[in-house]
C-alpha cells in the first residue's frame, strides 16, 4: 500500500440518516414521493444525478434549486447539532496517515466535505480530496477514485479504498483499488458489491496500516 482513499459519507460521518431525513422532508415538502429504494439508489451519487433524481420523484422545483437547498439545510444541521463522526473515526484517519498518504473521494458536494473537513479537524490529514461534482461521473463509476489518485500521484492499484456503501464499492474496485469495505449497520452494502471487497472488517477500530 502506498496510499489510503477514504470515502466520506457512511465511512467517517454518520451522514447517511441525515441525508436520508433531509432529503425525505425536502421531498414531501415540495410535492415528489419517497419510494421504498430512494435511499439507497441515491448512496454514491453525485450532487446533479440526486438532484436530477428527485425531481423525478416528483419536486416541483429545477434541480440545481433542489440541490441548492438540501445542501444548505445539509449545512445547517451541521452547525447546529455537530458533524456526526463515526466510531474510532478520528483515530483511524490519524492512525493511517501516519503510515501513508491520506486522499478523500466523496459524493458529498464540496462545500459540505470541507465543512466537516474543517469543522472535525480532519482535513489536516488529507493530502487530496475530489467531490463528484469535480468528475464527470458520481459512483458507482470510478471517477472519483481515479482523480485521487492522480492527484496523489500514486497508482490507483497502490491505493487502497475505503468504503461502506455498494455505489462506493463498486466504483472503488472499478479504479482498480483493493477496497476495503466497513459496512455502515443501518445502510449495509447489496451483497453482490461487497463480494468485491479485498477486506471487510466489523468497524474503523480494525483498520490499520
Amino acid at each position: 500500500m502506498e496510499a489510503c482513499v477514504f470515502d466520506l459519507d457512511g465511512v467517517l460521518v454518520d451522514s447517511e440518516p441525515v441525508w436520508e431525513e433531509v432529503r425525505r422532508a425536502f421531498v414531501a415538502e415540495h410535492g415528489g414521493t419517497w419510494q421504498p429504494d430512494t435511499q439507497s439508489r441515491l448512496m454514491g451519487m453525485s450532487t446533479g444525478e440526486w438532484a436530477g433524481y428527485l425531481h423525478e420523484l416528483g419536486v416541483r422545483l429545477p434541480p440545481a434549486e433542489i440541490a441548492a437547498g438540501v445542501i444548505r439545510q445539509m449545512k445547517a444541521r451541521y452547525h447546529d447539532k455537530g458533524v456526526p463522526l463515526m466510531p474510532g473515526a478520528a483515530a483511524a484517519v490519524a492512525r493511517m496517515a501516519a503510515a501513508a498518504p491520506l486522499g478523500l473521494a466523496s459524493s458529498s458536494p464540496r462545500a459540505l466535505i470541507d465543512a466537516v473537513l474543517a469543522e472535525t479537524g480532519l482535513g489536516t490529514h488529507f493530502q487530496a480530496t475530489v467531490s463528484t461534482e469535480e468528475v464527470a461521473r458520481g459512483k458507482p463509476a470510478p471517477d472519483g477514485y481515479l482523480a485521487a489518485a492522480r492527484a496523489l500521484g500514486i497508482a490507483p492499484k497502490r491505493c487502497v479504498a475505503v468504503e461502506d456503501s455498494s455505489n462506493g464499492l463498486r466504483s472503488a474496485h472499478a479504479a482498480g483499488m483493493r477496497v476495503v469495505a466497513i459496512p455502515h449497520p443501518v445502510y449495509p452494502p447489496a451483497a453482490d458489491a461487497l463480494a468485491l471487497a479485498w477486506k471487510v472488517l466489523p468497524s474503523l477500530d480494525e483498520l490499520t496500516p
